[in-house]
């Protein structure tokens, strides 16, 4: 069962949405609220403080990314996980998304194990505030020491060098979220005058080689992202 502190908040303008997640999630012991729109999911999030927030995209009056945006804004919010639920999976609207801060984006329809899992995977992983506070983290198949500088994929250790080490560790701080290129290249080339495009390619690949090719994907034009 789920830690009853646990709190999350659930923002749809389809009710019976908003019944059959919230239904679902109580039995796993989460204490649940409900709004259905924008303006009264922002209010509940101030009052209540929860520890994730799930969005519906596409709402009326106040979509689903200016809720977001106007969440990320509140100082008090600040640790709350926010979720993106909608039926576009399209990569520029998972690009909105994650640019007002969202930490996730799941795709309807989704089965209700399937919900909970991601839930419970991204509480678990980031304790209801930063992923950073895990020494080590868990996707399953795919297992990352990051004191040790360590990967275990099905159990099995796997060496990688550290700047592919670097790379992933970036991938996975937000699982789903699509980093650019000219990110990732701040962030684990710096100022290495000598690196291009194709280095990050040859790093995806070597990364893809030895986890497998389907945690890592390419949005084409943008950048990578990491899935499990």
């Amino acid at each position: 069962m789920a830690n009853t502190m646990n709190k999350i908040l659930l923002v749809d303008d389809e009710e019976d949405i908003l019944n059959f997640l919230s239904y679902n999630l109580k039995k796993e012991g989460y204490e649940v609220f409900t709004a259905l729109n924008g303006h009264d999911g922002i209010d509940l999030a101030k009052k209540n403080k929860p520890d994730l927030i799930v969005l519906d995209v596409m709402m009326p009056e106040m979509d689903g990314i200016e809720t977001c945006r106007l969440i990320r804004e509140n100082e008090s919010l600040k640790n709350s996980l926010i979720v993106f639920l909608s039926a576009r999976s399209e990569d520029y609207t998972q690009i909105a998304g994650f640019d007002s801060g969202a930490d996730d984006y799941i795709t309807k329809p989704i089965k209700p194990r399937v919900f909970i899992s991601r839930i419970k995977a991204l509480l678990r992983r980031t304790g209801g505030t930063a992923l950073k506070a895990e020494k080590v983290l868990d996707f399953g198949s795919i297992k990352i020491d990051l004191e040790k500088y360590m990967v275990y994929k099905n159990g099995e250790e796997t060496v990688l060098p550290k700047k592919e080490f670097k790379l992933l560790e970036l991938l996975v701080s937000k699982p789903g979220k699509v980093f650019t290129r000219e990110f990732i290249l701040d962030q684990i080339w710096g100022e290495e005058v000598v690196v291009g495009d194709r280095t990050i390619d040859v790093h995806i690949r070597k990364l893809r080689e030895k986890l497998g090719d389907d945690c890592i994907k390419t949005v084409k034009g943008v950048g990578y992202k990491f899935e499990f």
